[in-house]
């Protein structure tokens, strides 16, 4: 049977489309494969805005900086002796200098002041009796000796009846039991007046032991009186040193206890910088290093006296002594720059230090090429840093040209076009 022509013609029109149509879809496949495959174009810079650092040969001086302030060397804190109420306070801080007797402060503390009244009156009395105990014992010093005197002559006396009675009795004038009496009398005052030698010497230690415990009695009373009285003194604050007060901590009428700070009085004539170095830059930092501290006025010579042993907040506190003259404008808390030199290296390939640059590290940096019409991302192996400059080992070559810049934005790009 027949086909109708109609039919035929529709059939052969929808074949047509669908080839037409899978012919379409094949070349946007094909199209869009190609696409993929293309590298993307170079991004344009504007080479203007960027920071370009030629590499160099030389001597590179290794440095690290921190920001810090002035302090002083010598600081005088006063702190409260006693327990004690704020009466005056005679001084504030300012820029007016102080001298080491000047008044800062007036305490009050009654009964600490009873206290060295009683104490003064307890060395009075301990005083006087240590002169009356001396006149006493001196007096029975002499009334010892009286005695002695009398013995001795009485033992004379006798010691010449018995010579007599003695002689009388050789010559048949007076009978033997006479002279022997006589002899046994001049005996006894003999042993009298050792006996009372002996005593009179006995009676000196015990006169100089006596005397020497009322003397420590007295000295111990006025050594009492001597503390309390220094306590009553130390309710009037003096400054200590010469200098500048800085801190006063207590108002009128507040009540304080022993121990706490009541002002602070610094030398403004000896002061050192207190660093902040970033403790990644400790690494090499010692003491002994020489440094420059620069106080927006001028540069003082320094060098490092002391290294924080711990870190905070990411930093590390260094002092550094000033060797130099203090500008006028010098003053403790003043902000500073300082820079430690940490040594010079001699005939090293160097470069001004990139915004991504870590020492040791190797980074990736965009060389200009000679006719400055592009940049080329190369890998550099960076060595030894300094503030501004860091140490080249590989990659670069004397004279090459690189940006310095953050060039983050180009991570995904080995070349880049400079206008």
């Amino acid at each position: 049977m027949d086909v109708p022509r109609g039919k035929e013609v529709a059939r052969r029109r929808t074949i047509r489309r669908v080839a037409v149509i899978a012919a379409v879809i094949v070349v946007l496949s094909g199209t869009g494969v190609a696409v993929s495959r293309l590298k993307p174009a170079a991004p344009s810079a504007e080479m203007g805005e960027m920071y370009i650092g030629t590499v160099k040969r030389g001597e590179m001086e290794r440095q690290v900086r921190g920001l810090g302030r002035l302090t002083p060397q010598e600081i005088y804190w006063i702190a409260a002796a006693v327990d004690c109420r704020v009466v005056k306070v005679v001084r504030r801080p300012g820029l007016d200098p102080v001298k080491a007797n000047d008044t800062l402060l007036v305490l009050s503390n009654p009964d600490l002041e009873l206290e060295a009244e009683k104490a003064e009156w307890q060395v009075k009395q301990d005083a006087a009796n240590l002169a009356n105990l001396k006149v006493k014992l001196q007096s029975e010093k002499l009334d010892q000796r009286s005695s002695l005197a009398a013995l001795e002559s009485q033992y004379t006396q006798a010691k010449l009846t018995a010579d007599r009675d003695t002689e009388l009795t050789r010559l048949n004038l007076k009978s033997d039991l006479e002279s022997k009496l006589s002899v046994d009398q001049a005996t006894q005052f003999q042993n009298r007046v050792a006996l009372e030698k002996e005593r009179l010497s006995i009676g000196d230690e015990s006169i100089k032991a006596q005397i020497e415990a009322q003397e420590v009695a007295l000295a111990s009373s006025r050594a009492n009186y001597l503390t309390k009285k220094k306590q009553v003194d130390n309710l009037t604050i003096r400054a200590g040193i010469d200098g500048v007060l800085q801190e006063v901590d207590v108002e009128v009428g507040q009540r304080v206890a022993t121990g706490t700070i009541l002002a602070k009085v610094a030398d403004p004539k000896k002061l050192k910088a207190e660093l902040k170095i970033a403790e990644t830059q400790m690494k090499d930092v010692r003491i002994g290093l020489d440094a420059s501290i620069d106080t927006r006025n001028g540069l003082i010579p320094g060098r490092v006296i002391r290294i924080d042993p711990a870190a905070q907040n990411g930093t590390v506190t260094v002092d550094v002594a000033l060797l130099g003259a203090l500008p006028a404008d010098a003053r403790p808390e003043l902000s500073v720059d300082g820079t430690i030199e940490i040594e010079r290296l001699r005939d090293v390939v160097f470069v001004d230090r990139p915004v991504s640059g870590e020492p040791e590290a190797t980074i990736g940096l965009f060389k200009i090429e000679p006719d400055s019409k592009g940049a080329n991302r190369v890998n550099v192996k960076l060595g030894r840093a300094s503030v501004n400059t860091i140490e080249v080992r590989d990659g670069l070559k004397v004279g090459d040209r690189v940006i310095l810049s953050d060039m983050t934005r180009y991570d995904q790009y080995s070349r880049i076009r400079l206008n």
